[in-house]
């Protein structure tokens, strides 16, 4: 595995366009991360990088901390195992630490107006931060400036909020969605028809590697995209929607951009429709890494973007921090994606791993927000699991 930082460089990205003047924040970070993933030219125009007015944030109390996870969704794997590695290890941990007294956890499916109340209630039910996931950029502004009216930070992973208190985190989609389409051009040589399977339309998350992946089919003049359809972050949905395009565009495919988590349901689709020689892009499912174990020619490379373990470990460390005063410099920390080969996949599953495995492949902490990567975002840096009040 290996970070993209040295794929950009090898693919000569920061020739794509002129560095932009940079926000205060951004001012001072590490340059080089500033110039690989915070260059105007590759990043969302909604990304909010400004200087964070959390800077000078003091929690309103004392740890332990109480938490709540307004979480959007939970039908799909990369939730559910997101959701198993906050029970399973980091509650565990930080209510070991004497950091936290208790997360509350509640569910939107996909409701702004829900998730809004559920926000609310959060608040005025004491917690002293809250965390989401995936969630409409602008809808939660109002609920958010409420929390922080009441001394209750918001914090976003895997996706940002506009809202200006909010602090965000993820991998740049858009570098990530352009390196996935232009190895996808890549392997095909340059010529060919794409199908583009997004995520789920009007997520931040999903539009801006939408944004991304379509850029970086656009490198090469011969590849044209034949079809775009959503396949909502979950199997199932992505192998029907593909299955019914397949159904009504018989003509030649050479390949399928497609989203995590859906590229299983993908697989599932081409197989049973019998068409041969599909490229498909592969994400983190472990299911799909599988079957590309086992057929190497499925694809040269796979791009990692959001891996939920990590993702949430992620958001974690950095609203820890923030609870303990260290002071977030920009409004969204953002992380290099992971390129995978065929070769480390055969080093990471074993010969009998299993297709339909509903877990992930975690890159672990220290390829997705080092301790010493996320010094460089906060005024204090400081260890946030040694913090004594």
């Amino acid at each position: 595995m290996k970070l993209f930082k040295k794929a950009v460089v090898a693919l000569g990205l920061v020739a794509f366009g002129a560095m932009a003047a940079q926000a205060e924040g951004v001012d001072e970070i590490n340059p080089d991360v500033a110039k690989r993933l915070y260059n105007k030219d590759m990043l969302d125009p909604m990304q909010p990088v400004g200087p964070s007015p959390l800077r000078d944030f003091k929690a309103k109390n004392p740890p332990p901390w109480k938490i709540g996870y307004a979480s959007s969704y939970a039908g799909n794997t990369w939730r559910a195992n997101a959701m198993e590695a906050l029970q399973k290890e980091i509650i565990p941990k930080w209510k070991d630490l004497g950091l936290i007294s208790e997360v509350v956890v509640t569910q939107s499916n996909l409701n702004d107006s829900t998730q809004i109340q559920q926000m609310r209630q959060l608040v005025d039910q004491g917690v002293d931060a809250i965390f989401v996931c995936c969630s409409n950029p602008t809808a939660l502004n109002q609920t958010i400036k409420y929390a922080y009216d009441r001394g209750v930070p918001v914090f976003s992973m895997t996706g940002y909020l506009t809202a200006p208190t909010a602090v965000n985190s993820s991998v740049n989609y858009q570098v990530a969605g352009f390196e996935i389409g232009k190895r996808m051009a890549d392997e095909l040589g340059g010529k060919g028809n794409v199908l583009v399977v997004e995520g789920i339309p009007g997520t931040s998350g999903s539009d801006s590697q939408d944004r991304g992946v379509k850029a970086g089919l656009a490198t090469a003049p011969d590849i044209k995209i034949v079809g775009s359809i959503a396949g909502m972050w979950t199997d199932q949905v992505a192998q029907g929607e593909v299955q019914k395009w397949l159904a009504t565009h018989p003509g030649k495919l050479d390949g399928i951009v497609v989203q995590s988590a859906a590229e299983m349901g993908v697989i599932r689709a081409i197989k049973q429709s019998g068409r041969q020689g599909v490229k498909i892009a592969v994400g983190g499912e472990r299911g799909a890494l599988c079957t590309w174990r086992k057929n190497p020619d499925l694809i040269n490379v796979a791009v990692q973007t959001w891996p939920p373990a990590d993702d949430v470990n992620l958001i974690w460390r950095i609203m820890m921090r923030t609870l303990q005063g260290q002071g977030p410099k920009v409004q969204s920390v953002l992380v290099d994606p992971v390129v995978i080969t065929h070769d480390d996949v055969m080093k990471l599953l074993p010969e009998d791993c299993d297709e339909n495995a509903q877990n992930w492949l975690n890159v672990g902490a220290d390829a997705w927000g080092s301790t010493e990567y996320l010094n460089q975002f906060f005024v204090n840096p400081a260890d946030p699991t040694k913090y004594k009040p």
